[in-house]
């Protein structure tokens, strides 16, 4: 049997099909075909080097078409059937492979052109129409001519004034024949584009990239992959991701000179929501690339990495990545009971045809599960895509020359209890500890590990892990920022002070700090040293809707309603969604009585942060003022939930259980509150009281007294003392 040689495979010529009884034609067999699992590339202006629309194009290219799918060198995909379930899955099946061949080597027929299904419509612009917003990269880039492979970084500034959430995002490539495949970034803090303040609009050479998400979690973790055959990427209901001012996106793109100069110059497309994310989506990633250092010839080096869950999730996809070296690619996890399950198996890799899977079915993982990356590389002479000739050593790197090796996993925390912690934050512990102990001294890690312990109220650990990574990098104002909220949190709020404040000395433009420190002083009742914060922001960053919406709260502590409500309506311009401004927004609308709106405002606040128990008590408050006491008892009982410690809202869910007849509970929250705060004078009286109702007499003589331990011209306590002591004389 002769050999053929195509775009660097080894193709197997078959034999002469024998002809079958009812001949294959390409009306009825081969266009349903080509339209399911080709035309998505091959059409007129798409990625592919040729149509496949027409019957004329199937004939044109069958030889070719014949070699590629028998030896499923095409549709691109990777993944071995049966290693996870995938949705969009583009393998053809066998007997798919079977018409093909019988097509081609019996002639071609076309069969009455009337039987021919109807082509899908590709269109020259935007498949979902016109979008919401198109963002455009800045210049027109010219890809040279030949060579190797060239992967570019292209930053879109995120133009608009106020957040939105994106339910979809496409990509116009400009030239989509040599753009292979592309990812796009949401870089939070520009910081991409300030580390090339020269060269971003030209794009930037590179790989691979990294990105400040700033000092704060943030929870969008989304496989925003583009390939031409997938050109939009809508994201599941309920799982919309975040655009706020100030954010970037980088379009990561890998492109392959097609032999003559080609300009370029991509746009994005971006379809928003009102809705905001229902589910928070994370990505987790197995890897270890300090052990890459691949000996020349080496055939079967190995890399491993291994993590386990601290929680249940559904894995709705997975990434995996290497480079032109990598050969094996597993993933796999061992759920407690020992049962395998396997995520994903590239027997034969191959970096020109990477993709995102997601399960056709999202794959449940018990809390306990072991997820495992086993790959294989081999560097010798025998592998078509190594790029070295004779093969050389191979470290880890950001160049398509190095080398990586990385399994990215796209996980859904499964619902947590009311009380536990957000499993986010668990998830992040578990694989930055896994990073830390591969390398101790990953100062990435380190910082996303306090940020991990920080958001679990694990307040020590999280300012122990700040301090560690100081010790790295002693004047990093994004850490001294994050470190002076911990400190804030643990009740050090003179050590955070003077943490914010070294950090804007180092950095006069660090608005984190600025904005944490005015919060902490609002929280303290500064309300004129957060008033100076806020304004400081504003100064340089006048569209900030957080500094309007905390300049508003700074007026309203100071008694300045009407400068603190053109602050929250311009937050509220920037960002419909800013819980502050709603908040803000609602006190107003309480204090010009009309709870009604205040109530409608404070519910839209609690869904942007329901873990406010601030705004739960404002909520509260409304509620009565509407007679809604069942649903104030709620929310406050859920802010007691949250601030355990705050005698306040335990007095003020007495107060409202006693107007709803739950005596009994009243008293025990009253209780609570005294537990917390016993030199409340108020707060005796009223026990006093509601022991009264409840015909404990003695209880209630002994708090009134205790009331009046505290505070001897208490008014109150002296006039329900003597009532009391008149009421049981009279008894006797």
């Amino acid at each position: 049997m002769g050999l053929v040689v195509f775009a660097g495979m080894r193709v197997a010529m078959h034999p002469p099909v024998r002809a079958a009884d009812a001949p294959v034609i390409y009306a009825r067999q081969i266009a349903p075909i080509l339209y399911k699992n080709c035309t998505t590339c091959h059409h007129p202006g798409g990625a592919g080097p040729f149509s496949l629309m027409t019957y004329a194009d199937a004939r044109r290219w069958g030889q070719q078409m014949l070699q590629v799918t028998q030896s499923r060198y095409m549709p691109p995909w990777l993944p071995e059937p049966g290693y996870g379930d995938f949705a969009d899955n583009r393998r053809l099946s066998d007997s798919d492979l079977k018409l093909i061949r019988e097509w081609v080597m019996t002639g071609m027929a076309q069969g009455d052109a009337a039987d021919v299904p109807a082509a899908p419509h590709y269109g020259e612009t935007w498949e979902l129409g016109p979008p919401d917003l198109i963002l455009k990269v800045a210049k027109p880039y010219t890809l040279i001519a030949s060579g190797t492979d060239v992967f570019r970084n292209f930053v879109l500034p995120y133009p608009l004034k106020h957040t939105r959430y994106v339910r979809a995002i496409e990509i116009l490539p400009g030239t989509p024949q040599v753009v292979h495949h592309a990812n796009v970034l949401i870089d939070r803090t520009a910081s991409f584009r300030k580390a090339h303040p020269r060269d971003w609009q030209e794009g930037v050479a590179g790989m691979e990239l990294e990105v400040d998400a700033g000092h704060t979690f943030d929870p969008d973790s989304h496989f925003l992959f583009w390939k031409p055959d997938t050109p939009v990427l809508t994201e599941p209901e309920g799982m919309p991701w975040r655009l706020d001012p100030g954010n970037d996106l980088i379009l990561n793109m890998h492109l392959k000179p097609s032999g003559k100069l080609e300009t370029m110059q991509a746009e994005i497309g971006l379809y928003f929501t009102d809705k905001p994310p229902e589910k928070q989506p994370m990505l987790l990633q197995l890897e270890d690339d300090r052990a890459l250092d691949i000996p020349p010839g080496a055939r079967d080096f190995v890399v491993q990495d291994q993590m386990k869950l601290p929680v249940d999730v559904e894995v709705l996809g997975v990434y995996p990545h290497a480079h032109y070296l990598g050969k094996d690619l597993q993933g796999y996890a061992v759920l407690p009971s020992g049962e395998k399950k396997w995520l994903v198996w590239i027997r034969n890799w191959d970096i020109d045809r990477q993709s995102v899977y997601r399960y056709r079915t999202p794959l449940r993982l018990p809390k306990g599960t072991v997820l495992y990356m086993r790959y294989t590389y081999d560097n010798s002479s025998e592998n078509i895509h190594n790029p070295n000739n004779p093969p050389i050593r191979v470290k880890a790197g950001n160049r398509s020359v190095d080398e990586m090796g990385h399994l990215w996993l796209q996980v859904l925390p499964l619902k947590r209890a009311p009380d536990a912690p957000d499993p986010r934050y668990l998830l992040e512990q578990a694989w930055m500890e896994n990073r830390l102990r591969k390398d101790p001294q990953d100062s990435i890690a380190i910082f996303n590990l306090a940020g991990a312990y920080l958001g679990q109220g694990k307040y020590s650990q999280a300012i122990g892990a700040y301090r560690r990574e100081l010790a790295i990098d002693a004047d990093n104002p994004r850490t001294l920022t994050a470190l002076g909220v911990a400190l804030d949190k643990a009740g050090e709020t003179q050590q955070a002070a003077e943490t914010y404040e070294k950090a804007i000395d180092i950095n006069s433009d660090q608005v984190d700090a600025r904005f944490d420190l005015g919060r902490m002083d609002l929280n303290h009742d500064d309300a004129a040293r957060a008033e100076q914060q806020f304004r400081a922001i504003l100064e340089q960053h006048s569209d900030d809707a957080d500094a309007h919406s905390g300049l508003g709260l700074a007026l309203l502590k100071e008694q300045r309603p009407d400068a603190a409500q053109p602050e929250f309506q311009r937050a509220l311009e920037l960002n419909p969604h800013d819980a502050a401004a709603l908040d803000g927004s609602a006190q107003l609308a309480i204090a010009s009585g009309d709870p009604a709106h205040a109530a409608d405002l404070l519910e839209s606040a609690v869904k942007q942060d329901d873990k406010d128990a601030e705004m739960r008590e404002h909520l509260a408050m409304a509620y009565v003022q509407l007679g809604r006491f069942g649903d104030a008892a709620t929310q406050l009982k859920a802010a007691a939930a949250l601030t355990p410690d705050d005698p306040t809202v335990h007095s003020l869910l007495s107060q409202v259980l006693t107007t709803t007849g739950q005596l009994n509970d009243a008293i025990v929250e009253q209780q609570a509150a005294l537990h917390l705060d016993g030199n409340d004078a108020d707060g005796w009286n009223n026990l006093g009281v509601l022991e009264v109702k409840a015909g404990k007499t003695s209880e209630a003589r002994e708090d009134f007294q205790h009331a009046l331990r505290i505070a001897p011209n208490h008014a109150q306590a002296q006039a329900n003392l003597a009532r009391l002591q008149a009421a049981t004389t009279g008894n006797h």
